[in-house]
């Protein structure tokens, strides 16, 4: 029987800004706790990542004493309670998904307007928990999955041996070797041979049960370095995961990461070294 581990934990409190690596996270149904529940949008309600501002890879966050705070080059940080007493509401989107959230107010949005804005706009917004986002994609993560800001599904599983996998087929070629941070998963697992994770069907732990979806389809936020915020010019390693791992379908894009969901275990605490049941998925 292999052994799985959970090798890694990490929530992104903001969409598209650094992740916070942990220890232990407590698990939801909408996802780990703390993770992508604020937003920045542009003035049409429109959610803003690395895609059309790379700046953000050189963005920071944190959580503490109930508070989040963010960081950027050349600007003071900015504190937000996590909990705000007050805030109007705003119409947002991500992708096809439409919904209100809470603006943050007018001096949050002058701080990231001022960080990353490059002369447009922007807001920051936080999930209201009064009003949770349907999917807008039941057949594939069930009816009654709700998210905040995360792009599909509420976890993002990805494997270290896919990791190794494709930076020895990238070795050799003049970007190197790329760490996880280009993938942005929730949970790292190591154990399961490389790209094994789209044929398991769900990860079990001490108190939990995910369930693994459907792979999670790469973009160009992959050719990004976490470092400089500048993109591969050879649209690596985008170019070569489409080659070793395309999408079901798809052969043009590449997949790395599973989709999952949480079908038991609400509440409870997952932690790194956590050892893991792998089942096969149904067919």
């Amino acid at each position: 029987m292999m052994k799985i581990e959970v090798s890694a934990l990490h929530v992104y409190p903001v969409k598209s800004l650094p992740g916070i690596s942990l220890q232990s996270a407590r698990l939801e149904p909408t996802g780990l706790a703390g993770d992508r529940q604020w937003m920045v949008v542009d003035d049409n309600g429109r959610f803003v990542s690395q895609r059309n501002t790379p700046a953000m890879a050189l963005m920071g966050c944190e959580l503490g004493d109930n508070q989040l705070v963010l960081h950027a080059p050349d600007h003071p940080p900015l504190a937000l309670p996590l909990e705000p007493s007050t805030g109007q509401h705003a119409a947002i989107s991500v992708w096809r998904d439409k919904w209100q959230a809470l603006d943050a107010g007018d001096d949050a949005a002058r701080w990231i307007s001022g960080a990353i804005g490059q002369g447009r706009a922007l807001r920051l917004v936080r999930a209201d928990a009064a009003r949770p986002r349907t999917q807008s994609q039941p057949d594939r993560y069930g009816p009654h999955t709700t998210t905040h800001f995360a792009d599909g599904a509420p976890y993002l599983v990805a494997g270290a041996d896919s990791l190794d996998r494709l930076n020895d087929s990238l070795s050799g070629q003049a970007g190197g070797a790329v760490d996880m941070r280009r993938f942005r998963p929730n949970i790292v697992v190591t154990g399961l041979p490389a790209f094994e994770e789209h044929a398991t069907g769900r990860l079990q732990g001490p108190g939990y049960d995910l369930e693994l979806r459907y792979p999670c389809q790469r973009c160009v936020i992959t050719t990004i370095d976490p470092d400089t915020a500048i993109a591969d010019p050879a649209r690596e390693p985008f170019r070569t995961l489409a080659t070793l791992n395309p999408m079901p379908g798809n052969p043009r894009a590449p997949a790395f990461g599973e989709n999952a969901i949480l079908v038991s275990g609400a509440g409870a605490t997952i932690r790194v070294g956590d050892m893991l049941t792998a089942l096969p998925r149904k067919t």
